[in-house]
């Protein structure tokens, strides 16, 4: 779906700021709710919050970077609408959001509190390995308990810190009568530290505290990585959902929430808003922007007796509509339902960490238990001697190079990507992309830039050029608002007219020099349209002369299409604009599949089909037409000019214009798939080297800890290959 781009604020090339304040009110507290698309920096929000404050009625604004929403506390009279005008007018592109459909949304601390674990856990792990030094050199008797007992005090409240989002894990696991990776690991870190303080009491030789906290530590470590690459962003059912206009006009002028709207009302839509609900047109002619539903770049006419749906913008001309449906039976919630669902059934996908967990888990709880049994049978009852060899079991079998396996390989992959130009949100979209064996792509705003441009100008005539611009400069067409661009790119002069006036979903005229002059559609005109996109012209009597315009390919289109047959995937195009339009694009960028006038139900059950025959789907699109096939694809892309809740629902990002980084994306994919495989193949020969030293008792727990670091090593260095060639 084609985006309307904005000017953005002169700051914007300076960069991101650095992070969002956390908002003091909760959304349900504010009067208004804006989504801006199109914001970057910090110089855009102070841009949009003294716009809104200079605003009668406006007591505060706050917006917030990372959800692209300002939140405005105003008086009862204040009018959204002229709130969503103000900022328009200054550059800014606004929408609208129920505050009632979306939940409030604090600054994500989870990042930050598992760096403070880190910090935390090998601040201490420093402190009492430079304590064990001490001991190691030959401290003994009173000098040696003195130190243990001070890296207890140490050690204790760190592990109990440092260690609860694994202690939180595996109780929930056990809780649910289940095993996780996170039970062995907190079994290892609290035996260690419960056994080096059975020691310490006992002035035994060993403490094994460093071992509890560098265990702590690898493992933090790896759960940071495995962090940043998952996504947190809100669910995008629900950012379609906040997408419906909360009030709606009645044709008496009477203004009422959505949920108060009955059907069989009649209810009156303005020139640029949205409409609110699924219904007929009783009176009126406009025309419509209905590309989120259908992708159709080009607005539609809508006069009586014409059907139109939630979600479609009123461009020209005032409207009463009789609803038909509005509220959760609207086409726009049920497709928020159709995202719901889709998502709901691709989040059961298990990554490869969590299949092999099933498997070991257990086995390492055998081998533990099965060592202290058999330590216990061989040395008579010596419970320390065989404690220690099951601390050491479950400490050199811990799965710490299995937990790093996924998220090293992926932190690496996501940073060879994102220079490439791609941002990776799913911890497990790089394994379910490595799986793909067919490309759907959507056609405008994706494979093309979804902008059309004037293609036969200089097969006009002088004096036309000059009436059609003047003609244009009066419209907020997309194909008008292209006519007078590319006229004023050629220094056209514009010819004088008078008496100017726009016909609502036909065009516009005018009189030239006492003669009429009109530029619309080719019905309009009694011109003959022609099969591509166009607009006419017609001066008098003359015969009409068509404007004609093209949609240009998006940068690397065609060599992204080639990349991914090359790589011996089927390429489909799926859109709903006209046969025409699909034909030519698939056309040009190589495609021998594609289905024209596809609604996004079409859109999705298609893809359901294809999933249904075996195929794993790979779906790219960049519109609200598109969020339920991407939800229900295997993986999903979108561009970064792609809606926000288009861009909350796929797994990846096109940071840039060009869609040249798919084949990349799709090859490291596959070498990244082959590392992790390669990750678990090193561990699990760590482990058979390892398990059998523990076993015979020839390790302590220290030793294997410092194995079991050691192990963790390997699995990221092996990771950082992924950073040259694949």
């Amino acid at each position: 779906m084609s985006e309307v781009q904005i000017s953005a604020c002169p700051a914007c090339v300076a960069g991101p700021a650095a992070n969002d304040v956390a908002h003091a009110r909760d959304v349900r507290d504010t009067r208004f709710v804006l989504s801006l698309p199109a914001i970057y920096c910090a110089a855009c929000i102070s841009g949009v919050e003294r716009e809104l404050t200079k605003q009668p009625g406006v007591r505060a604004a706050r917006v917030n970077l990372t959800l692209k929403r300002a939140q405005i506390e105003a008086d009862e009279d204040v009018s959204v609408d002229d709130l969503v005008s103000a900022l328009t007018q200054a550059g800014y592109e606004a929408y609208e959001l129920d505050a009632g459909a979306i939940s409030a949304t604090e600054t994500d601390r989870r990042g930050r509190a598992i760096l403070t674990r880190i910090a935390v856990s090998g601040f201490a792990m420093m402190n009492v390995m430079l304590l064990s030094v001490a001991v190691w050199s030959g401290a003994s008797d009173a000098t040696r308990d003195m130190f243990h007992w001070i890296s207890a005090a140490i050690a204790l409240p760190a592990i109990a810190y440092a260690g609860q989002p694994f202690f939180g894990s595996a109780f929930t696991a056990l809780k649910a009568k289940r095993l996780n990776m996170d039970v062995p690991i907190s079994l290892a870190i609290l035996l260690a530290g419960g056994m080096s303080l059975y020691e310490t009491f006992e002035s035994g030789a060993h403490a094994y505290f460093d071992a509890a906290l560098s265990l702590t530590f690898f493992l933090l470590a790896g759960r940071y990585l495995d962090y940043r690459t998952r996504s947190v962003a809100r669910s995008a059912a629900e950012e379609l959902a906040a997408l419906e206009v909360p009030r709606v006009t009645l044709a008496d002028g009477r203004v009422i929430s959505i949920t108060e709207v009955e059907k069989g009302a009649l209810i009156r839509v303005v020139p640029g808003a949205r409409v609110p609900v699924d219904g007929i047109v009783m009176e009126g002619a406009s025309e419509v922007d209905r590309s989120w539903l259908t992708g159709e770049s080009l607005p539609a006419l809508a006069e009586v007796d014409t059907i139109v749906s939630a979600g479609e913008v009123n461009l020209t001309g005032p409207l009463v509509v009789k609803v038909t449906a509005a509220g959760a039976d609207s086409s726009l919630h049920r497709m928020a339902d159709l995202v719901a669902m889709a998502e709901t059934s691709r989040n059961r996908y298990t990554s490869l960490a969590d299949r092999a967990a099933r498997i070991y888990a257990p086995a390492v709880h055998l081998l533990a238990l099965g060592a202290f049994i058999g330590w216990m049978i061989a040395t008579g009852g010596d419970v320390r001697h065989a404690l220690n060899v099951a601390v050491a079991v479950l400490i050199i079998t811990c799965p710490c190079a299995l937990g790093l396996a996924v998220p090293a390989v992926t932190t690496a992959a996501s940073g060879r990507l994102f220079r490439a130009g791609m941002l990776i949100k799913s911890s497990t979209a790089l394994e379910r992309l490595a799986e793909v064996d067919t490309v759907v792509f959507d056609k405008t705003g994706t494979l093309t830039e979804g902008r059309p441009e004037l293609s036969n100008l200089a097969d006009i005539p002088p004096r036309a050029r000059g009436v059609a611009m003047a003609l244009a400069s009066g419209s907020a067409h997309p194909l008008s608002s292209a006519l007078f661009a590319a006229t004023r790119a050629a220094d056209v002069i514009p010819a004088k007219l008078t008496d100017i006036r726009e016909v609502p979903g036909q065009g516009i005229e005018a009189r030239c020099d006492g003669i009429s002059v009109r530029l619309g559609r080719a019905g309009w005109l009694n011109a003959v349209a022609k099969a591509q996109t166009a607009t006419y012209l017609k001066i008098g009597d003359e015969a009409p002369l068509a404007f004609t315009f093209v949609d240009h390919l998006r940068d690397g289109a065609a060599e992204a299409v080639a990349a991914l047959k090359r790589q011996g995937k089927d390429v489909v195009l799926l859109s709903g604009d006209t046969a025409a339009a699909v034909a030519d694009i698939a056309h040009r960028v190589g495609i021998s599949a594609w289905d024209a006038d596809c609604l996004p139900e079409g859109k999705a059950l298609r893809v359901a089909e294809l999933t249904r025959s075996g195929r794993k789907v790979l779906m790219v699109g960049d519109g609200l037409n598109d969020t339920a096939a991407l939800a229900a694809a295997h993986v999903s892309i979108s561009p970064a000019s792609a809606l926000e809740a288009t861009r909350v629902v796929s797994d990846m990002v096109l940071l840039g214009k060009s869609l040249a980084p798919l084949g990349e994306a799709t090859r490291v994919s596959i070498s990244a798939t082959r590392r992790i495989k390669e990750n678990f193949a090193i561990a699990a020969g760590y482990n058979m080297i390892a398990i059998p030293i523990a076993l015979a008792g020839f390790a302590t727990p220290l030793a294997a800890a410092l194995a079991m670091s050691l192990s963790s090593i390997t699995v990221s260095l092996n990771a950082l290959r992924l950073r040259g060639k694949s």
